[in-house]
């Protein structure tokens, strides 16, 4: 309310008696290296003053002039806006490339010419979503009748981590900090065969994980049949290397073998002729 009723004194401030109309603050999302734009909804005349400014210290990013016959067009090239900013020089509309989170914040609008008209946008730069990772907290073997997984996140901000059952939500959690780390528990049974995910998502994007719970949680029978069924799988493929290095020297020794006599005869043979070219 406050922040209201010092936008429209402002407002009456600076337009010198010129009628003032003042638009709702719009929300706008956008992915961290996407563009965004935002729109005048006006068309440039004559005596028409477009101002862009960005952030609580009203910093001026791009100006449209049009008097007669002079047209003024400036943007700026500095700082966190360095070659990201175009303006419509038709419209006046604002576009940020490449954007990053430092584009995040209020960027206002002011449209002077027979009367002045103010827009505000409160723009949200979101971070890319990593995919959640889904792990089980329970013991290798548990006499337990059910499961315990973890889904977590790191480094996110503006999120919220939810589990689903199908499509029906058990559980979420949400945050509006920055760079933090997420984790949202769930007790499966062990022998559930429904499917499970975690979801993490922002108010633009989300990021799934699937699972059915007998992928990660096993009895004390399901872990010693593994324990016992790896060793054997790893022994057989041993033997067959073994069989197949075995097999490979000895065929190369009988291939040996057989052309060692071949070779001897050859050499008898270019032996004898050199000598009958010798004694003629």
């Amino acid at each position: 309310m406050i922040l209201n009723t010092a936008f429209i004194f402002l407002c009456i401030l600076i337009t010198n008696g010129v009628f003032c109309v003042e638009d709702e603050v719009k929300s706008v999302s956008v992915m961290e290296g996407e563009s965004v734009s935002l729109n005048t909804d006006v068309q440039v005349q004559r005596d028409l003053l477009i101002l862009w400014t960005f952030g609580p210290q009203i910093t001026r990013i791009a100006e449209i002039i049009k008097r007669d016959q002079m047209n003024y067009i400036f943007v700026s090239n500095d700082g966190i806006f360095r070659d990201r900013l175009q303006m419509d020089n038709e419209t006046g509309s604002l576009t940020i490339r490449n954007t990053r989170s430092e584009h995040t914040g209020l960027y206002e609008l002011t449209v002077t010419s027979s009367r002045k008209t103010l827009k505000r946008f409160n723009v949200t730069v979101y971070a890319p979503l990593p995919i959640p990772v889904i792990s089980s907290t329970s013991s290798n073997c548990s006499s337990s009748s059910s499961c315990s997984l973890l889904c977590s996140a790191v480094n996110v901000g503006h999120v919220t981590l939810s589990w689903f059952k199908g499509s029906s939500l058990l559980s979420s959690i949400s945050v509006s900090d920055l760079s933090i780390s997420l984790s949202l528990p769930l007790e499966v049974e062990y022998q559930d065969k429904n499917t499970y995910s975690c979801v993490l998502n922002n108010p633009i994007r989300n990021q799934t994980k699937h699972l059915t719970a007998n992928g990660l949680c096993h009895t004390c029978e399901e872990q010693s049949q593994r324990s016992y069924t790896i060793p054997v799988v790893v022994g057989v493929l041993l033997l067959v290397v073994m069989i197949a290095v075995f097999g490979g020297i000895v065929f190369w020794y009988i291939k040996n073998r057989r052309q060692a006599p071949q070779s001897g005869k050859n050499a008898m043979k270019k032996m004898t002729v050199y000598s009958s070219v010798v004694m003629s």
